[in-house]
């Protein structure tokens, strides 16, 4: 608000005369504050009132076409345009969207074999479009689906062979695009409800160009396009449902479906077809029915009556339908051969024997495509199924109905009772074998204070005990989650991160002393790191890049493909790779160990005897002994533990993974410490548990030890 008044006696408020006033003040209220000011003149201006002609126009770009843009103000204001350079755009010169700012959004052609239009947004964080949507379909494909949609008797068996020969002329494009896969689904799925609503009989021509078709959707080179239209078909807040609604809301779904409809449809005569990647056999059969299907699924009918039987195999349908199941796992795969079995009279009986494709999965299930899981959107599904026999190569299974079946496995471990002994009672050993390491620690560790390399030593030993400890300790913890009847994911996953953190600070401690070996042995003089910058690399090495590797790996991988969820709490394999975190790390440490021990014992050849002090150089035998033995040790140890998850079922692998992971606390007490004479000696001169105390105590006040092994006398005086 504005008022303006006169300084002294004068007009009302709220009344501007120049020739009585001498004083204005103007005063501005906003809210609760406000804003004075005070002058001998007074100028009132009206706002400016902006007119632009045209507000908003939709044009389409061409190069030299320009648009009339007209702004007007009334005076005294002017009218200036501001052109902004390219420069300042913030996704610039991109051949389909041009340029715009952070939160546009423009639309792009498709190619021109394609029809539709790819819409992006212009993301300023990344300086580029990123494209928000797709719809460009190749021009045949769209010109058939437009087709299809009114289809009858007559016009149906030319249009199946011209679908077929476009998706088979096309078939680089078509299994490439989920878009045109999803429209030739569409396609389909227009072909059956045509053949169902207006009763068309499909002939063995007609049937065979269906299956081409279908063929091509279902080879290997269309599973990355099937993968992306599976992942938006979202069923993590779906609950598992059976409905009588049997229609299907996704591509994959609704692609069996449509095989399914159009197979009903088929002719009362006996034939069989066969593709490339889809084979057909339908016959006529009395009482009991038997055969075997691409040497790959055996059907046991025991009592059919009078019957028509269609069998559809398909060589990779797992390539199209997901493994979820009723728990909606991931960890699920189709292990066996889709198989379509349709019967013109009600079968209650009927058994399935699957080859196996991967022999490496185990814990078979088996399953139906139930199109009316979470929501219609489809799933395996095991009612009115039970598993009859399983060995290495096959699985049997028993079901009560007809429709789609198949084999659901998932990566099992091995139940063996000689492997859990080697593991339970090894683990055991090797968790003795680092306490009484660590005791033995403790006794001396006020003697080793006065070599620094020794005290460096000593100190990655300890951490080397303490990390592989505590894993053990996860590891029990683990494997006690594990064998729960109830699955705790959580509890699991923490058990997997801090196994996974402790087993590799165990190998980062040993690069640690590989490390502090190189410098002690490559370094003449003792004037270069102190021992607490040392202590500080070695803690931060040790624990500091296990932690950060932990970390990234289940940032990256949670929460669905950290841990292997097939009843053993440890990282996951095959979905995320995520083992690969620790198995890198681990054989690099193993290596680089082994090409630090080929460095320091060329040198210590090199060097003569007098060259280091006694002490110093007995300190850099004991880690170079030490770096001999446990390093392939645990190279060889992990080298095993990867074998069992390429080989899950191979019991030699796994028993010997148990028993060398059983040795590792044993090693490190042999080898890190005992066969130390000068730890032994300090430490463990009397077998008497009085004597042993004596020592401890002495070792604290700074006693003299006598070493027997030298013949010598040493103080160690507390530093």
């Amino acid at each position: 608000m504005v008022r303006t008044k006169q300084a002294n006696s004068g007009p009302p408020e709220n009344v501007a005369l120049g020739s009585l006033a001498r004083l204005y003040e103007c005063k501005l209220r906003r809210g609760k504050s406000s804003f004075r000011q005070k002058s001998t003149e007074f100028t009132l201006r009206e706002r400016p009132l902006i007119q632009v002609t045209p507000i908003r126009r939709k044009v389409e770009c061409e190069v030299g076409k320009q648009v009339r843009l007209q702004c007007s103000v009334q005076a005294p204001y002017k009218v200036k345009f501001n052109n902004r350079p390219a420069a300042d755009f913030d996704c610039r010169n991109d051949p389909d969207f041009g340029d715009g700012n952070d939160g546009d959004r423009a639309v792009a052609s498709c190619e021109p074999d394609k029809v539709g239009e790819k819409t992006a947004v212009c993301e300023k964080n990344e300086g580029r479009w990123v494209e928000e949507e797709d719809t460009c379909i190749l021009r045949p494909v769209q010109e058939l689906l437009d087709q299809s949609q009114f289809l009858n008797s007559n016009s149906l068996p030319g249009f199946l062979r011209q679908l077929s020969n476009v998706t088979g002329n096309l078939t680089e494009d078509v299994v490439a695009s989920p878009n045109d896969i999803n429209a030739i689904v569409q396609i389909l799925n227009n072909v059956a409800n045509a053949s169902s609503s207006l009763r068309i009989t499909v002939t063995k021509t007609s049937m065979e160009d269906v299956l081409l078709t279908a063929g091509i959707l279902t080879t290997d080179d269309a599973k990355a396009s099937w993968d992306l239209l599976n992942a938006n078909s979202r069923t993590s807040n779906s609950s598992v449902t059976r409905s009588n609604s049997s229609e299907a809301e996704r591509a994959s779904s609704t692609f069996l479906l449509s095989i399914e409809t159009i197979t009903k449809g088929l002719s009362n005569d006996s034939f069989d077809i066969d593709t490339p990647s889809i084979l057909l056999n339908k016959t006529t059969f009395t009482g009991t029915f038997n055969a075997d299907f691409n040497s790959t699924v055996v059907i046991d009918i025991p009592d059919g009556g009078s019957n028509n039987i269609t069998v559809v195999t398909f060589a990779s349908m797992d390539n199209v339908l997901p493994a979820r199941d009723e728990n909606n796992s991931t960890f699920n795969f189709i292990n066996g051969r889709v198989v379509l079995v349709q019967s013109s009279d009600t079968i209650n009986n009927v058994s399935f024997t699957f080859d196996i494709i991967n022999e490496t999965l185990g814990n078979p299930q088996c399953v139906f495509w139930n199109f009316s899981l979470f929501n219609g959107l489809g799933g395996w599904d095991s009612e009115g199924c039970q598993l009859v026999f399983n060995d290495n190569e096959t699985v049997t299974c028993n079901c009560n109905h007809l429709t789609s079946f198949s084999i659901l496995m998932s990566p099992g471990s091995l139940d063996d009772p000689l492997l859990d002994f080697i593991t339970y009672i090894g683990v055991g050993i090797s968790m003795a074998s680092l306490v009484i390491c660590l005791i033995i620690e403790a006794v001396i560790w006020r003697k080793i204070r006065r070599n620094n390399t020794s005290y460096l030593r000593h100190v990655s030993i300890v951490n080397i005990a303490v990390s592989l400890l505590i894993a053990n300790i996860w590891f029990i913890i683990g494997a006690a989650i594990s064998d729960a009847t109830e699955e705790n994911q959580p509890a699991c996953t923490a058990a997997t991160f801090f196994i996974h953190v402790f087993y590799l600070a165990l190998f980062f401690w040993m690069l640690a002393s590989g490390l502090l070996l190189l410098y002690r042995t490559v370094s003449v003089f003792d004037d270069g790191l102190t021992k607490k910058s040392m202590l500080a690399i070695g803690f931060c090495l040790g624990y500091g890049a296990p932690l950060i590797i932990a970390i990234i790996t289940i940032a990256v991988t949670a929460p669905n493909a950290y841990i292997r969820g097939s009843g053993v709490c440890w990282l996951n394999w095959y979905e995320s790779k995520a083992l690969l975190a620790f198995v890198i790390p681990a054989l690099l440490i193993v290596l680089i160990n082994l090409v630090i021990l080929l460095v320091v014992i060329y040198k210590m050849l090199r060097r003569r005897a007098a060259a280091a002090q006694a002490d110093e150089r007995h300190v850099l035998l004991v880690i170079a002994r030490s770096l001999a033995v446990l390093t392939p040790f645990f190279g060889l140890t992990w080298g095993l533990g990867v074998g069992t998850m390429t080989n899950p079922k191979n019991r030699g692998i796994h028993v010997s993974f148990a028993f060398f992971n059983s040795l590792q606390g044993f090693f490190i007490l042999v080898f890190g410490t005992l066969l130390d004479r000068k730890t032994t000696s300090a430490g463990i001169s009397s077998s008497s548990g009085l004597g042993f105390f004596r020592n401890w105590r002495r070792g604290r006040d700074g006693y003299n030890v006598s070493s027997s092994a030298s013949d010598a006398s040493h103080s160690f005086v507390n530093t």
